[in-house]
């Protein structure tokens, strides 16, 4: 199930949702060179680059500079990890995680800004990211696998999303072996069943396979905590999308 598209118009173009999409796209590329690796790219710059720039949660804890080693046998430590917060949170582990992450952002982003202006809209973002990240560090305190992905952020921005526009329309390309279809459904229905199958997974996998559930849940719980401490306006659903 992919999202496309949601009925909820926006009175300003949403120039830092625009700029968020733009600043991964641009730092997976040609900061982290991951290329055009679909999953896990394998590049040495790009592991080098995560393992220097990726969000270690022992390194946090313990107020430590544990270092890895990379794949061609160097050390690689991180010089200030405090600042790796922030660096993982733009960046991303392939092009699936990239792709999902920024459609997702494109197609709710854009409200979630318009219902606080860009200022406080930059704030909550980070601040989701930061929230999403703790919940995850506190559930793998000594953890030393690097963190990284705007997914903790981005979910802040859905349980934002979710409060402002329960009942909002979203157009929704659904694929079942071979059949796909387009519907709209609501945009509780949407994020709600997203969420669900956070807590779904991290049920039956603990987090496990690579994917920060704990984060994602995380962001979620801070959008829908805070998102009315932000928001100043909302706009009304229209009653129908139209479908192309």
């Amino acid at each position: 199930m992919f999202p496309l598209k949601d009925n909820i118009p926006t009175d300003k173009p949403a120039y830092v949702t625009y700029a968020i999409i733009l600043a991964n796209v641009l730092l997976y590329f040609l900061w982290q060179k991951g290329g055009l690796h679909f999953t896990d790219p394998k590049g040495l710059h790009y592991l080098e680059n995560l393992y220097e720039h990726g969000l270690v949660p022992k390194n946090i804890t313990h107020l430590s500079h544990h270092c890895l080693i990379a794949p061609d046998g160097n050390k690689i430590c991180q010089a200030a990890p405090w600042t790796t917060p922030f660096t993982a949170m733009f960046m991303h582990a392939g092009l699936l995680h990239l792709g999902g992450n920024m459609l997702f952002m494109w197609i709710f982003g854009n409200n979630v800004e318009d219902s606080m202006g860009r200022v406080r809209f930059v704030a909550y973002y980070l601040l989701g990211g930061l929230a999403a990240f703790a919940v995850q560090i506190a559930m793998g305190p000594n953890s030393t696998v690097p963190n990284l992905g705007a997914s903790g952020a981005i979910a802040a921005v859905l349980g934002g999303y979710i409060l402002l526009h329960p009942r909002a329309r979203v157009l929704t390309f659904i694929f079942i072996i071979f059949f796909f279809t387009l519907v709209e459904l609501p945009a509780l229905v949407v994020l709600g069943g997203w969420f669900l199958f956070q807590i779904f997974d991290v049920s039956q996998a603990h987090g496990a396979g690579g994917v920060a559930y704990f984060a994602h849940i995380g962001g979620f719980a801070f959008g829908l905590i805070f998102i009315k401490a932000f928001a100043q306006k909302v706009k009304q659903a229209p009653p129908r999308l139209p479908v192309w």
